[in-house]
């Protein structure tokens, strides 16, 4: 598997990452060497959970061919999407800032965003991974459609660990409430609009973010062609 990291140029990539992350780590680390509070430790465990999608994602992009044609691909896509929301979630302890002294506000602001971004990256690098399998399977139009559906589902599962407190392990520990609050906001939207308003607000946001990105290294991909 390294020696494709390697040919795959994915190497340079993780190598990146894992500077974000370290990065990210060394903020948290001072803070709570300067202050003793660890209240901003867990976004350490955050990211943590965040960096499971693009580890599975590297699964079945580097092992596609070894994987087979149904079982094991359909396998890691269940516990990819399972993790998947906890890249974006992320975003959302930016509801933890506020003015807390002895520690200016900006660098709170610049902890929360590092980890927010580093965790969104993991995410949405796994989803290019994910389109990049798909490919080799279905028509690419599908597979931009999938993509979107996939964040709009990434952003119902941030819903549901924020505000109704679920975790991805849930679903096999203590899989009846989970799916009874899933299945009552299916049946009865009406009756949740916060759900919908979040997942609807949050999935287009994270469309915007994915398919700009892609844009943008389209835009670098042409460059270097014409360069050439």
């Amino acid at each position: 598997m390294f020696h494709q990291l390697i040919d795959s140029g994915r190497k340079r990539t993780t190598l990146f990452l894992l500077g974000m992350s370290v990065f990210c780590f060394s903020l948290s680390a001072v803070r709570y060497y300067f202050t003793g509070s660890g209240l901003f430790l867990f976004l350490n465990w955050n990211l943590f959970l965040a960096f499971i999608p693009w580890c599975v994602g590297t699964l079945l992009s580097t092992w596609n061919d070894k994987l087979g044609n149904f079982l094991a691909p359909t396998i890691l896509l269940a516990v990819w999407l399972l993790f998947f929301p906890n890249s974006p979630y992320i975003l959302t302890d930016l509801f933890h800032l506020k003015s807390r002294n002895p520690v200016p506000i900006w660098y709170d602001l610049v902890v929360i965003l590092s980890f927010a971004w580093t965790g969104l990256v993991f995410g949405l690098l796994s989803l290019l991974d994910i389109e990049a399998m798909l490919l080799r399977r279905i028509h690419p139009t599908f597979v931009g459609i999938i993509s979107s559906l996939l964040l709009f589902i990434g952003s119902f599962g941030v819903y549901l660990g924020r505000y109704l407190r679920w975790n991805s392990w849930d679903l096999i520990s203590e899989p009846s409430p989970l799916l009874y609050d899933i299945g009552d906001r299916i049946v009865n939207p009406l009756s949740h609009p916060q759900t919908w308003g979040m997942t609807l607000l949050l999935g287009i946001l994270l469309n915007m973010i994915f398919w700009s990105m892609k844009l943008m290294k389209n835009g670098t991909t042409l460059k270097t062609a014409y360069r050439q």
